[in-house]
């Protein structure tokens, strides 16, 4: 992919992922590269949107909100394996190759899960699934704070819409930004650490000093959930 390819389509290595997210890198590699455990062989969950032909799992801003939400139903007792098998079920009835993150996942994922459970007669799968209210909670914990464009992911307000951090993959390649600036939140708390102080970082970036203490408070939750 050049690079002209991943303009506006969001770059995220597993390891930045891993800091957003909070789901660790190796669990990242396994879902979007697939591994080989005691001599089987685990395909990927789906095929990641990037790949830059080094042998590293990169992430767009599609593949970032999938993982989001298959790491909700894999939370919540699915195995990688059934998300997988939900996720070929889905690709057609959706029409998008990561379906999970999809608003139309919400009205049809149920059914998909339930079927996968009657035909592998897993009975805590489909304990889980015949509650409406089960499949809502985890569907609301993957779409939280999530805008859409049609049925697809369009930006995430990373912290909830009042932290003021969205990720647009449309902006600083789907870095997290300060939204009413929109400059990169690692700019801004750089700035800081560069003039000695928020006021005289706010003055060089000609921004309000509220802007920058946003962007301290995200980078500092940033780092403090990757240790």
């Amino acid at each position: 992919m050049i690079d002209t390819d991943l303009v506006g389509i969001g770059l995220y290595t597993a390891s930045e992922a891993q800091r957003l997210l909070g789901v660790p890198t190796t669990k990242i590699k396994r879902w979007l590269h697939g591994y080989e455990r005691n001599g089987i062989c685990y395909e990927a969950l789906w095929t990641p949107q990037v790949d830059l032909q080094d042998n590293r799992v990169y992430l767009s801003f599609y593949d970032l909100m999938e993982v989001r939400a298959a790491n909700q139903f894999i939370l919540a007792g699915v195995s990688p394996q059934t998300v997988r098998r939900a996720i070929v079920l889905a690709r057609d009835l959706v029409d998008n190759e990561r379906p999970l993150s999809t608003t139309r996942f919400r009205t049809d994922g149920r059914t998909i899960f339930l079927e996968i459970a009657q035909g592998e007669e897993d009975k805590k799968l489909l304990d889980l699934f015949k509650r409406q209210y089960a499949f809502s909670k985890i569907m609301e914990r993957s779409l939280k704070d999530v805008e859409f464009e049609g049925i697809s992911p369009k930006r995430w307000w990373v912290q909830s819409q009042n932290a003021g951090i969205v990720i647009d993959p449309s902006v600083s390649f789907g870095q997290p930004i300060e939204h009413e600036t929109g400059i990169p939140t690692s700019v801004l708390a750089n700035a800081v650490t560069a003039e000695g102080s928020i006021s005289k970082a706010a003055k060089a970036w000609m921004v309000d000093k509220k802007h920058i203490q946003r962007a301290v408070n995200f980078e500092n939750s940033f780092h403090g959930m990757a240790a």
